[in-house]
């Protein structure tokens, strides 16, 4: 006979068998919570435990790391789950979706392959950079804000990558615009970061208008805001509307991805902390534009005009980027434009992929930019605390001198520059392959997007080959102490035995000197500032995805066509990179810091540091008109209100000036008639 705790036992055992929450063979959960629900709240529950309770920074730090960790598992999740298949596409956020005989709200979330690669790389770079943010903001007071808010701009990235719902997007595209400014913005005492967070607030805002009106006239003609509905019915009833609206999208698209005209935002970003810089151009705000027309890819394609038009504004922005990125003084900088010239890099390969291509070969290269840009970015932060900027007269030298640092700045680089095999090469030769494709179709788009790219192409590699040689650029000194080593070693002097005896130093009986100098004392151990343990493995990660990330096209989430490349077209290519860095090596010789743009003249280099002077053109097309107009309808107010106050005086004192003409008493006229009103009314009422 069985015991009541055998018995028990079996019975949930029984339960568990017939009706199991969780399937280990797919990886299915049979619950309202998905993977994909966790992905956006597990980062949102960690900014509200550290806002909502006021724990030291120690245990803020904790929180975020567990719940960053925990939200990278949550993806890591549904790539088990669509492995295995048992991955739900359509999840609901908010039970029964809210629907009319005009509009359905579904209020879904869509997962895809691409989403899920997406969301792996957000959550993973938005972990390091919290590790990377507690050794870098260690005695920062507000460091608890800092956490929070980038906990949370981590939940807002996931949300649009994993929204299958227009509503949802715009709340995760609004979100992240507001912590945007509250990271960029967060030395708020320095004026300069006030006045950058004003213009990435104001800019994004101003360009997130059209968009608005965009995906509501897509939502309203379909009648539904589920991006799969209106993705379907667009494709199948085509109309110049469309066109009209694309181009709205466009505008908001190049506003959060920093295109031409709205660029000039993002490298006054670099006002804010550098952890924060590293997730606002790697993983998270610029890469959501890309990701969206990504998404609605399909759309484009049936409207040529705005795909050409996107074309055209993503290709001017590459090439811009590229060029003001050489010029840059600052590093961080520097990276700044990079990160402008590459998502107008890879919005130029969405405008100019074949029809029969997804925009897989795209994403792709966002991910590759996720990662090597992350690391470049935490990589000149750590490099700042060493050298004390970032400047290139203070990081000049410093990788030589910080050794340590080499290797993985030297991954980035080769990444950034395109260098086989590296992942930066494998993503950015596929779309140069694929548009070259689109071209021999005849498509107009793609040769604007093919002008733009071999334009861009030994740019990018002039940038990272600048960048390189100052990082490890050796002063005469160093350089003539290698020297006199080598010399030293290599020279070979005779010395006799009885030169040793008479030049040594006198002894006593038993081989002691008898002169003894006190030894020095010996000089205290310098030791410099580095991230702790886990955080170097964080930033190795990064490194050895910059690496050997390229691997991942042999995955089943891809559809890329990498078996059948144009050999032609990749020598091309390595042979403008290899150019380029020669030319960068040549004019960085015999320079002072390494530096090859030191070459070019300054009011060239000061023209670039000052973003092209777009803040000119700022106030000259937008701010001086409407200071103007406002100005117009101050002074217009101000006439109608004194026109306002004119007639109540004007009325006061007609009625001033009446009642001093009156004498206050009774006409005889208007006596008898009030007599006589009297009279007829008292008669009237007898007689009746």
């Amino acid at each position: 006979m069985k015991t009541p705790h055998e018995v028990l036992h079996s019975s949930i055992a029984a339960i568990v068998r017939e009706d199991p929450v969780l399937d280990t063979t797919t990886g299915a959960l049979d619950l309202m919570l998905q993977p994909s629900h966790l992905a956006i709240l597990l980062p949102t529950l960690g900014a509200l435990l550290v806002l909502l309770f006021r724990s030291p920074n120690a245990v803020a730090a904790w929180i975020v790391r567990i719940t960053g960790f925990l939200g990278l598992l949550a993806p890591a999740w549904l790539v088990w789950q669509s492995m295995r298949g048992g991955l739900r596409s359509s999840v609901p956020t908010v039970g029964v979706p809210i629907s009319s005989a005009e509009l359905t709200l579904p209020l879904q979330l869509h997962v895809t392959r691409l989403g899920i690669l997406m969301a792996c790389a957000v959550a993973l770079v938005s972990l390091v950079v919290q590790m990377f943010g507690r050794w870098y903001l260690y005695n920062d007071p507000r460091y608890r804000s800092f956490a929070a808010t980038v906990a949370l701009f981590t939940a807002a990235m996931q949300l649009v990558v994993l929204s299958g719902d227009v509503v949802l997007t715009l709340i995760g595209w609004e979100l992240m615009g507001w912590c945007s400014y509250v990271l960029i913005g967060h030395e708020s005492e320095r004026a300069k970061a006030r006045r950058a967070s004003y213009k990435a607030f104001l800019v994004t805002r101003l360009a997130d208008a059209p968009f608005y009106i965009g995906l509501v006239a897509l939502a309203s003609w379909a009648k539904t805001t589920s991006i799969p509905g209106i993705i379907e019915f667009w494709s199948a009833h085509p109309q110049r509307s469309l066109t009209v609206a694309l181009l709205c999208i466009v505008c908001g698209v190049a506003g959060k991805s920093a295109l031409v005209p709205f660029q000039d935002w993002l490298a006054d970003a670099m006002e804010g902390p550098t952890p924060a810089s590293a997730l606002i151009h790697a993983a998270t705000m610029v890469a959501a534009g890309t990701y969206l027309v990504s998404v609605l890819h399909p759309l484009f394609l049936v409207a040529p005009r705005a795909t050409l038009a996107l074309a055209i504004l993503a290709g001017i922005t590459t090439v811009v980027g590229a060029l003001l990125a050489f010029l840059q003084h600052d590093l961080k900088k520097l990276l700044a434009w990079s990160t402008v010239s590459q998502m107008g890099l890879m919005l130029t390969g969405l405008a100019g992929l074949p029809d029969a291509v997804r925009p897989d070969v795209v994403v792709l290269h966002l991910l590759a930019h996720a990662g090597f840009k992350a690391l470049l970015f935490l990589m000149v932060g750590w490099l700042a605390v060493l050298v004390g900027g970032t400047i290139v007269e203070r990081m000049s030298g410093a990788v030589t001198t910080h050794h340590k640092t080499r290797w993985l700045v030297g991954s980035g680089l080769l990444a950034l520059a395109g260098i086989p095999p590296l992942f930066g090469f494998v993503s950015k030769d596929l779309i140069v392959d694929e548009v070259f494709k689109g071209v021999a179709d005849g498509r107009q788009s793609s040769y604007v997007a093919a002008v733009a790219l071999v334009l861009v192409i030994p740019l990018t590699a002039a940038y990272a080959m600048r960048a390189w040689l100052v990082l490890t650029h050796q002063t005469v000194l160093q350089r003539h102490f290698v020297m006199d080593v080598l010399d030293d070693s290599h020279s070979v002097q005779e010395v006799g035995l009885m030169d040793l005896l008479v030049e040594g130093e006198p002894v006593d009986e038993f081989g002691r000197p008898l002169r003894r100098e006190p030894e020095p004392e010996p000089e205290p151990e310098v030791v410099l500032p580095r991230p702790p343990w886990p955080t170097r493995m964080g930033l190795g990660l990064l490194a050895l995805i910059s690496i050997g990330g390229g691997a991942l096209i042999l995955s089943p989430w891809l559809d890329i066509d990498y078996m059948h490349p144009q050999w032609l077209i990749v020598a091309a290519g390595l042979l403008a990179i290899a150019a380029a860095g020669l030319l960068v090596r040549a004019l960085s010789v015999r320079t002072t810091f390494g530096d090859a743009a030191s070459r070019l003249p300054l009011y060239l280099r000061t023209f670039a540091s000052r973003g092209a002077d777009v803040d000119r053109l700022y106030l000259a097309l937008v701010a001086r008109p409407v200071e103007m107009l406002a100005g117009v309808v101050a002074r217009a107010d101000a006439m109608l209100e004194r026109g306002v106050r004119a007639l109540g005086t004007g009325a006061l004192t007609l009625a001033t000036r009446s009642g001093r003409v009156h004498t206050g008493a009774p006409s005889v006229g208007l006596v008898a008639l009030a007599c006589g009103v009297v009279l007829a009314g008292v008669l009237g009422v007898t007689l009746w």
